[in-house]
């Protein structure tokens, strides 16, 4: 058990490491991000019903779409530097590579809503940093990485890549969207705990189901 978790820690430090020293991932998250809100910003007379109506629903589209640049670097980087096959023969299981990679993706997205939350909140004028969307943000965090990095496990070969993982990671996590979405709407409109619990309890559904399916998935998706 202690040395699966070492492996796990170790494949996601070392794309913690490389994304240190170029800083491509997580800065290119946060700008599309960012962008896409102050668009929406200028786009929509925000009013403060209004923001609170369209809000979490920027909110998640952007993290949504910000994180699909991520996750398509999420094995790019082995496949440009002609390491995936080296990645493949090393002597661990498929499903720890997989954890490893989840786990590296999930903080790169972590990261970026960190950045992204407080300045959503200055320009739309509404309070999302609060417990409930903190939840809501983990849940749809876990979701996107287990379903992005299966995705760009399957797109990685392919030569149209940057393309391919957004035709399959986006249509895949409408159902998380969607609760994310709703949750935060909820949250936003005073709502409480019982309010938004069918949609929590999507998102859970969600990720127990592609979690597992995903990392039982993954070691034939990397042997193709």
């Amino acid at each position: 058990m202690l040395a699966s978790l070492e492996t796990v820690l170790t494949l996601a430090r070392k794309d913690l490491l490389l994304e240190l020293r170029s800083r491509d991932i997580v800065l290119a998250i946060v700008v599309f991000a960012l962008l896409v809100i102050t668009i929406f910003t200028f786009a929509i007379e925000l009013t403060p019903s209004r923001s609170r109506d369209v809000g979490p629903g920027v909110l998640w589209a952007a993290v949504a779409f910000a994180g699909v640049l991520g996750l398509n670097r999420s094995f790019a980087m082995e496949a440009e530097g002609s390491t995936l096959d080296g990645l493949m023969l090393t002597p661990v299981s498929r499903e720890l590579i997989f954890f490893g990679k989840v786990l590296g993706n999930f903080i790169f997205i972590t990261i970026a809503e960190i950045v992204i939350f407080p300045v959503f909140e200055a320009l739309f004028n509404i309070s999302v940093l609060q417990i409930e969307t903190i939840v809501i943000a983990l849940l749809a965090s876990i979701g996107f990485s287990a379903v992005g990095t299966a995705f760009a496990a399957v797109s990685v070969r392919v030569r149209s890549r940057e393309i391919m993982l957004p035709l399959l990671f986006l249509p895949t996590s409408v159902p998380l969207i969607m609760a994310a979405v709703e949750s935060t709407s909820v949250v936003v409109n005073g709502g409480s705990w019982s309010d938004f619990n069918d949609w929590l309890q999507l998102a859970i559904l969600f990720d127990v189901i592609f979690v597992i399916a995903s990392a039982v998935l993954f070691q034939y998706v990397l042997e193709e």
